[in-house]
């Protein structure tokens, strides 16, 4: 980059520092701190000046996003064509609900047994087929910028971390299971509002490497043993640094983050070994399905990313994202859904919804379960269905959200709009209207020019 390009942003920055509400948090979200590797203490470090904003009364509220990466077939969950000729069909049946009117593929019975519970909007559509170009716009309500990867703009997650700050002092307020996925970065805002990742699967078998709990001079927490062994490492680790001095040398944000890591809050949020068995077999563990070595059903790690984003709203992050990829179904794409995807979400799903309401947390917790498109009408010569963004569904519950209703239709063959047509942007909008976050508001991105966090939509208040 030129010296008058790093000057007229930096110009920008100092400008964003002069105009913003809390002075020192602008100037460490314009980007002045810089764009290194995230640990937990350096987001200690940048979230320091932080002021979270607690006086309006969403300021509890919080959201799960159940992201169902590659494109889940909406023909073939949430808006099935019975009627319709079978090369737009498919191979899966429909049945009733427990809510008059409204019809399911018959491979999610569970689903259909809490309908009540949970919503459909049946309208979305938007114009880009691509995966991490629909994970920008489903994000960020943006498009990509020159790397389709990478986030131009701050992912909603990312705007809740900066607009509202924590729920709970002793863990970070938006993190991602296991990791980021295209669009869920914090682009201008910095550092102190990219997600926390738990990196791991804290439910599979094997080592459970937490990454991100770096310390400063040189004390970092990367091999605690499998999860049953994570709270005795913890705790174990605790005394060797006691012990060592090492404890002392810490600066006050390494304190922090170490204090943060073996807090009892955080070893409860993550220890899933505290959950009664039943509830562990309710939301399922099915083992892989994997017919060929082309087949991609999803992880079987599905279901316990679930539960452990409900430990962690529950705990007091305010937004959970939880990869439940890849939905990509081109190919045997009815086998796939038969033996790996579908009875696979049906059983998470409705065990988490089923789980918030019993827990009283349902008022305060919006679950948004959609992927970044759809998949095409016309069934493909591999039996699957391809890329299409022309019209998709998503599932919604929580908040606001009254369960036992459909938003919009499609037409006879599912391709596009029928009713009610609505945007990635509206449901965003929604989100936003749950947290409480300020759709209007304005930061200057890298060219120091002013972005508002939403260009447009409104809340689906047909949900309400």
């Amino acid at each position: 980059m030129s010296d008058a390009w790093n000057l007229r942003r930096t110009c920008a920055q100092f400008r964003q520092l002069e105009t913003s509400q809390a002075s020192r948090r602008g100037f460490l979200h314009a980007g002045v701190i810089g764009t290194a590797g995230l640990s937990l203490a350096n987001l200690l470090r940048s979230e320091a000046a932080a002021v979270p904003i607690t006086t309006q009364d969403k300021a509890k509220n919080n959201v799960i996003i159940l992201w169902m990466r590659g494109g889940p077939s909406h023909i073939d969950m949430w808006d099935t064509k019975p009627n319709a000729p079978a090369e737009f069909r498919g191979e899966f049946g429909t049945m009733s609900t427990n809510v008059a009117g409204i019809q399911l593929t018959d491979m999610l019975p569970h689903c259909a047994k809490v309908m009540d519970k949970w919503s459909i909007i049946r309208s979305l559509n938007h114009g880009d087929a691509g995966h991490s170009t629909g994970d920008q716009l489903c994000f960020t309500g943006y498009g990509p910028g020159i790397a389709p990867d990478e986030n131009a703009h701050p992912s909603c997650g990312s705007i809740a971390a900066e607009q509202l700050g924590k729920l709970n002092p002793r863990l970070p307020p938006y993190v991602m299971i296991p990791r980021m996925v295209p669009g869920t970065g914090s682009a201008y805002l910095g550092v102190s509002c990219k997600p926390f990742e738990t990196q791991a699967d804290p439910a599979t078998v094997g080592p459970f490497k937490v990454q991100n709990f770096e310390m400063a001079a040189g004390l970092s927490v990367n091999r605690l043993g499998d999860r049953q062994n994570l709270l005795s490492g913890l705790d174990k680790l605790r005394r060797e640094a006691d012990a060592s001095g090492k404890m002392a040398g810490l600066d006050r944000f390494g304190q922090k983050a170490y204090d943060m890591l073996c807090s009892p809050e955080a070893q409860k949020a993550f220890d899933l070994d505290a959950e009664p068995q039943k509830v562990r077999d309710r939301y399922g563990f099915m083992p892989a399905w994997d017919p060929g070595a082309s087949n991609r059903c999803g992880s079987p790690a599905w279901s316990q990313r679930m539960l452990l984003a409900r430990r962690l709203v529950e705990a007091g992050v305010r937004m959970v994202t939880v990869d439940l990829r890849w939905w990509d179904t081109h190919v045997k794409g009815f086998e796939s859904l038969r033996f790996g995807f579908l009875p696979r979400f049906d059983l998470a799903y409705t065990a988490l919804i089923e789980d918030l309401h019993e827990r009283g947390l349902m008022e305060k917790t919006l679950v948004v379960a959609w992927g970044e498109f759809g998949r095409t009408p016309r069934v493909n010569n591999d039996a699957g269905r391809d890329h299409y963004p022309n019209v998709f569904s998503a599932a919604i519950a929580g908040g606001k959200v009254k369960g036992g209703r459909v938003i919009g239709a499609s037409d006879s063959h599912g391709a596009f709009p029928k009713d009610n047509p609505k945007s990635p942007l509206d449901v965003l909008a929604t989100i936003y209207d749950h947290l409480g976050i300020d759709t209007k508001k304005q930061y200057l991105n890298d060219a120091g020019r002013p972005i508002s966090v939403l260009s447009g939509g409104e809340p689906i208040k047909e949900l309400f």
